[in-house]
């Protein structure tokens, strides 16, 4: 997925114009790409629009106007994008009960291994790769980004997108253990950030 660039990002003054719009374009994005795994955990599959998002959102709400710092931004977020061959999420832990959630964290310990998490394709697993500091050995942030390594092969795109076999999210944790069934139009987002070069 081609990384973001600086011509991606629009002006203050110019997104002020366009952001409910654009609010209610992503928000739709993000419903189609979400996957919930239980109660409280769901995953997000990122792509240049979810991603260019967050960048829009956190030059307007810091003010951020100067080219380098703006750049500064993007480099920090393209890490979020999926490189050739995969499919990249964020993994959220929504738990509403503030006294809970340091406990209900802790028990998560182990999660980022790459043993628990990971997408059944043409009956493969595809474990989910953790993006590197974001958890120590006693502690777990409740944001993690991942990556799933699909392939390159367009089979294995094909299977993904519309094969037979269904596609389903698995968590198996001593925590906590849940399966999700993708939808199509989520198996098609997917699919489309597996295109090569692909620019949505």
């Amino acid at each position: 997925m081609n990384r973001l660039a600086l011509s991606d990002v629009k002006n203050l003054q110019d997104y002020e114009l366009i952001r409910d719009d654009w609010k209610r374009d992503v928000i739709a994005a993000k419903a189609r790409r979400r996957v919930a795994l239980g109660e409280w955990i769901s995953l997000v599959f990122e792509n240049r629009l979810t991603v260019l998002h967050q960048v829009q959102e956190m030059c307007r709400a810091e003010r951020i106007v100067k080219p380098a710092a703006v750049q500064q931004e993007l480099d920090v977020y393209n890490e979020l994008l999926p490189g050739p061959g995969e499919v990249a999420a964020t993994l959220l832990v929504e738990i509403t009960d503030v006294d809970r959630v340091k406990d209900e964290l802790d028990k998560l310990l182990g999660l980022t291994s790459g043993e628990h998490l990971w997408l059944e394709v043409a009956g493969r697993r595809v474990f989910a790769r953790f993006l590197d500091g974001q958890s120590r050995e006693d502690r777990i942030a409740a944001v993690q980004y991942l990556r799933f390594p699909v392939g390159t092969d367009p089979a294995a795109r094909a299977a993904l997108e519309s094969g037979p076999l269904p596609v389903v999210l698995h968590l198996a944790h001593p925590h906590i253990r849940a399966s999700a069934l993708l939808a199509p139009e989520t198996r098609r987002e997917l699919a489309r950030d597996l295109a090569p070069d692909v620019s949505n």
